[in-house]
């Protein structure tokens, strides 16, 4: 910690580095089946809607977790969360790994998405913490951006140890990632700079700290977070079912919270249905492209997610009042290509498919924008709870396309990878369009709402 405190410029960045560390290898985790689904159903000897029902799973545990997360977040602090979530995804992934009974299977899958649970809106509550409020909208992008690097790893790398070491090798080494980041959060990571590290705790350290480190506090913590409002007094929080579900009522009764959920809802979803489930199936049985140019489609789509991350993270900065205006023009273009690779008769040329590759992972970088537009609606006390309000929208539409897209190709008679079809896969993304019709509407209602709701307090985004 010596080293750390020399450089009040270096530490926030060496703590949010270990956060995003562990965020990184929370996507790892969150999308190991991404490029394994055939290896997948022939390792488990399972149809399409069983292989749909392990993301599903995960992903329900993982949104539904999301509220109390925020809660015990707000009371314990980011470096616990993040802590117990490795250690949930260390025992998942174990058994991932040594385990072939469906009921163990699908336990490991649980433990997964409450892992993953943890990671993300912890990452996200120490920013305020840690840099000022110009610069949140940049490095909340550029977190989301090196989360990317964790699908790269699920696309190739972990993908050939699969191929290469098998099944159980590739999962135990995912493990032994996840303990890695636990031990770089135990010594380094600290929740603001007024706190100590886990370990420091652990031995009973005092933390001592300089006039210097004070005086940056004042300019990062304090000036970053939105005032409070009266409708949500600041209070300590507690966990418990009542608290939680009269922070839910204050919370949703702010229509700027609400449009934030309905945002995370819409845009991401395309791209997390594609990557961490259907992606390679639909590319492979249904394009008929070969195996090792499909895990290069499934990078590019990272790449471009990246590359607008970098983008959008200026551009929100820079245009507050227009964010909502941007996130639906993106959301949109990514609807408007893939209604058109559906309704395309046959195969879609080859200059769609790139343009979908593209244009779809913008989804991602986009829904981050809702939480800079939560942040603007929350107090302080309440951005942990907040924060995972609004995460469990694009998580709620993801698992119910995934498991609805399987259900449709067992219908149509081609949910293995012998009997998939183009026509099939077609008509199974199909299941996308109502998702969207109802995420747009109800962001444009809640645009609405929270413009006069605004007007009414005298209040302004930030």
């Amino acid at each position: 910690m010596k080293v750390m405190r020399r450089s009040n410029t270096l530490l926030p960045w060496v703590v949010w580095g270990v956060a995003v560390f562990s965020y990184v290898v929370a996507v790892v985790n969150r999308s190991s089946l991404a490029a394994l689904g055939p290896q997948a159903q022939s390792h488990f000897e399972i149809d399409a809607t069983t292989l749909a029902m392990f993301p599903v799973i995960q992903l329900a545990v993982y949104a539904g977790m999301q509220i109390p997360v925020g809660m015990l977040l707000d009371r314990f602090g980011s470096s616990l969360m993040v802590l117990a979530g490795g250690a949930f995804m260390l025992i998942g992934q174990t058994l991932m790994a040594t385990v072939t009974d469906l009921p163990l299977v699908i336990l490991a899958r649980i433990l997964v998405g409450a892992g993953d649970a943890c990671v993300f809106v912890s990452v996200m509550k120490i920013l305020p913490e840690w840099f000022p409020v110009r610069q949140i909208p940049t490095v909340s992008q550029l977190t989301g951006l090196l989360g990317q690097a964790g699908q790269l790893v699920s696309v190739i790398p972990l993908a050939i140890a699969v191929d290469r070491f098998g099944w159980r090798s590739g999962f135990l080494g995912i493990a032994a990632v996840a303990l890695i980041a636990m031990i770089l959060v135990i010594v380094v990571m600290r929740d603001s700079p007024r706190d100590r590290t886990i370990a420091e705790r652990m031995l009973g350290k005092e933390l001592k700290v300089s006039e210097a480190e004070q005086r940056y506090t004042a300019v990062t913590g304090v000036v970053a977070a939105p005032p409070a409002t009266s409708m949500l007094p600041v209070v300590k929080q507690r966990f418990d079912l009542f608290q939680m579900v009269q922070r839910s009522r204050q919370i949703v009764a702010m229509p700027g919270v609400r449009l934030a959920f309905w945002m995370h809802f819409t845009s991401p979803f395309a791209m997390n249905v594609f990557v961490l489930l259907w992606g390679t199936p639909f590319l492979v049985g249904g394009l008929g492209v070969e195996p090792a140019t499909a895990k290069g489609m499934l990078s590019l789509t990272i790449i471009a997610s990246s590359f607008a991350s970098l983008v959008l993270g200026p551009v929100s900065s820079r245009f507050m009042e227009r964010r909502v205006a941007i996130y639906t023009c993106i959301t949109i273009a990514i609807a408007s290509v893939w209604i058109a690779i559906m309704l395309w008769p046959g195969n879609p040329p080859v200059w769609l498919v790139f343009a979908l590759l593209i244009i779809m992972p913008i989804g991602g970088p986009a829904s981050m924008l809702a939480f800079e537009v939560q942040r603007s609606h929350t107090p302080k006390s309440y951005v942990g709870f907040g924060t995972g309000l609004v995460n469990t929208g694009g998580f709620i539409a993801s698992l119910i396309v995934i498991y609805l897209i399987g259900l449709v190709l067992d219908w149509e008679g081609a949910g293995t990878p012998e009997t998939y079809s183009l026509a099939a896969f077609k008509l199974a993304f199909a299941v996308q369009v109502p998702v969207w019709i109802l995420g747009l509407s109800m962001v444009l209602i809640e645009t609405r709402r929270t413009k006069g709701w605004m007007r009414r307090h005298d209040r302004k985004l930030r």
